[in-house]
């Protein structure tokens, strides 16, 4: 990250930092030459913003590189992902307060549907609602397995937490998802002779809850992703001298935003109005305010082109009542590119827009979407420069150099 040679430029300044992730926003035209959900969808005050500042794109690991949601955000954060790895499981864990200290192990579970030859029907049991699976989980409890100590905890609809602590383990462990469907889950398997042991007690403990959930009608199965442990990440604070917090409705996030010291905004609701209502709560508190809207990732991976569309322009429709915060500087974006058109994250550059009215270099484009931003002033660029960028645009970085 760029921590150690920003440390020395910093300064202090009231200005405010608005960083709006709407989750997998990059996305494909349908048909040749149409538009993506981002320009399909109607977004005037997204519009605006983008004529009065200046696009670009953005890439989240390395070009070609498709990332999971955790190193995308990392890179947001400026972190560099190929530094600091971290897996799916201690994002999860940090985001429901469920422990994790270093040499504990972390994996996110999925529910999962098996059909009678055990092959996975739906990777995601029909997206079970909450209420459904809280249950469900509370049967996982009851496995104990000789030497560790297991905790398993609730996530939100399909997902759960799985920590186990003890002497000895390691987290290098592959995932046990497929991926894909018509297959059965695959073992937990050690990537490193030190993990044999660890794998073997997943091994053991996934057993036992498929013997518990055998007799569910959706989820019947389980798989297991993002074996990790606590990473010790240096601190937001220390290295941009903000004092930042998160609001988001998905654990993973709120997660991610623990790992690296901000605080997690508690607020009821899901809509992109009562997210931004609780940034209005918090707003005089906080120098940096990450906002995370998850919908347009899930519309996108159930490839439906205009549930995609019109959770953007939802956002968009609430957005007034951000602006009416007179953020110093808004950048909005996505942690990755999620087309309805290919039902999953891919490797395409995400569109970028950094809104400064003080500061900022206006290029000659006047619509946020995909064209457009490649066509933008920035360029493409990498992920991890977004945060130099709107700390120099909010006026706290002094000259490198003499």
């Amino acid at each position: 990250m760029p921590y150690e040679y920003l440390r020395d430029l910093l300064n202090q300044s009231k200005t405010k930092i608005v960083l709006l992730v709407m989750d997998g926003l990059g996305g494909l035209p349908v048909e040749p030459n149409g538009p993506t959900e981002l320009e399909a969808a109607r977004t005037p005050n997204m519009d605006r913003l983008a004529a009065e500042g200046t696009l670009g794109q953005i890439i989240p690991i390395r070009n070609g590189v498709t990332p999971g949601s955790g190193p995308a955000h990392l890179a947001l954060f400026g972190y560099d992902p190929l530094r600091y790895e971290i897996g799916r499981g201690v994002l999860e864990s940090f985001g429901i307060n469920l422990p994790v200290h270093r040499g504990d192990v972390a994996a996110r579970g999925n529910f999962c549907t098996l059909g009678p030859d055990g092959t996975i029907t739906d990777r995601r049991a029909g997206r079970i609602p909450t209420d459904e699976a809280i249950p469900v989980v509370q049967k996982l409890k009851a496995i104990e397995l000789p030497g560790v100590e297991i905790d398993v905890e609730h996530v939100k609809e399909h997902r759960f937490a799985v920590v186990m602590r003890g002497e000895g383990l390691n987290d290098q462990i592959d995932d046990t998802d497929p991926q894909r469907t018509g297959v059965p889950p695959l073992p937990a398997k050690a990537r490193v002779p030190e993990a044999e042991k660890t794998a073997e007690l997943f091994n053991a403990w996934i057993a036992k809850a498929l013997e518990l959930l055998k007799n569910e009608p959706k989820a019947n199965g389980l798989t297991l992703r993002g074996f990790s442990t606590d990473p010790g990440l240096p601190k937001f604070a220390d290295a941009y001298g903000l004092k930042a917090a998160c609001v988001a409705v998905y654990p993973m996030y709120r997660g991610v935003s623990k790992l690296v010291g901000m605080d997690v905004i508690e607020f009821s609701g899901e809509s992109p109005s009562d997210e931004f209502a609780a940034v209005a709560r918090i707003w005089n508190d906080y120098d940096f305010v990450f906002i995370h809207i998850k919908k347009t990732d899930s519309k996108g991976e159930d490839g439906d082109f205009q549930g995609k569309a019109k959770i953007i322009e939802g956002v968009d429709e609430a957005l007034p009542k951000l602006l009416d915060l007179k953020p110093d500087v808004l950048m909005i974006t996505g942690d990755h590119s999620t087309p309805s058109r290919l039902k999953t994250h891919s490797w395409h550059p995400v569109p970028f827009l950094l809104w400064a009215p003080a500061t900022v270099r206006p290029d000659d484009q006047a619509a946020f979407g995909e064209t457009a931003c490649a066509r933008g002033g920035f360029g493409t660029f990498p992920a991890l420069d977004i945060m130099s960028l709107a700390l120099a645009h909010a006026g706290r970085m002094n000259k490198f150099g003499a």
